[in-house]
C-alpha cells in the first residue's frame, strides 16, 4: 500500500469561524441545499457529529458517483480544524484503500486562510495518476467556492 499526499491553501474573504460552522460543522445541511444538482443528501450514520462520527454523502442520479461514506477522526471547534477519512464508495474507486484529510481554517486579513492535507492510500499493486488527483482537487476547492459565494451574499447567515 502507497500514500501519496498533497497540501494546498488558498485565502478565504470569510473569518474562520464562520467558514467552519457552513462548510465543516453544518454541512449536511447547507451543501445539499447549495448543491442540489449533485449532493442529494448527507446522513449521519453513526455518532454524534463528533470524532467517530461516520458520515454519508450521498450523490444524485446521474452523478459520476453513488456516495462515499466519511469518518470524522478529529473535530477541533476552537482552532478551526477537521480530520476525517473517507472509507467506503465508489469516490475510491478499485485502486484507494481510503483517502484522509485535514481542513484548517486560519484568520488572515479580515478573512482566512483555508490549509487542506490529503493522503491518498493506494490497495496494493494500484498506483493513482497525478490527473485523477488533480480532478479531486478541483471538485473539493469548487465546493468551498459555493459555499464562500453563499455567505458572502449572506452575511448574516452563520454570523
Amino acid at each position: 500500500m502507497g500514500v501519496i499526499s498533497f497540501t494546498q491553501e488558498f485565502a478565504c474573504p470569510i473569518a474562520p469561524s464562520r467558514i467552519f460552522l457552513a462548510l465543516i460543522l453544518d454541512s449536511n445541511n447547507l451543501i445539499p441545499k447549495l448543491l442540489p444538482q449533485i449532493i442529494k443528501s448527507i446522513d449521519v450514520v453513526h455518532g454524534d457529529g463528533g470524532a467517530g462520527t461516520i458520515e454519508q454523502v450521498n450523490f444524485t442520479e446521474g452523478s459520476e458517483f453513488k456516495y462515499v461514506k466519511h469518518r470524522i477522526e478529529e473535530l477541533d471547534k476552537e482552532n478551526f480544524v477537521c480530520k476525517y477519512r473517507m472509507i467506503e464508495g465508489d469516490v475510491l474507486s478499485e485502486k484507494l484503500e481510503s483517502i484522509a484529510n485535514e481542513v484548517k481554517f486560519e484568520g488572515a486579513d479580515g478573512g482566512s486562510i483555508c490549509k487542506m492535507t490529503s493522503e491518498y492510500h493506494t490497495k496494493e499493486g494500484f498506483e493513482i495518476e497525478e490527473e485523477e488527483i488533480k480532478d479531486g482537487k478541483a471538485k473539493a476547492i469548487g465546493i468551498y467556492k459555493v459555499v464562500e459565494a453563499y455567505l458572502l451574499e449572506n452575511p448574516h447567515v452563520y454570523a
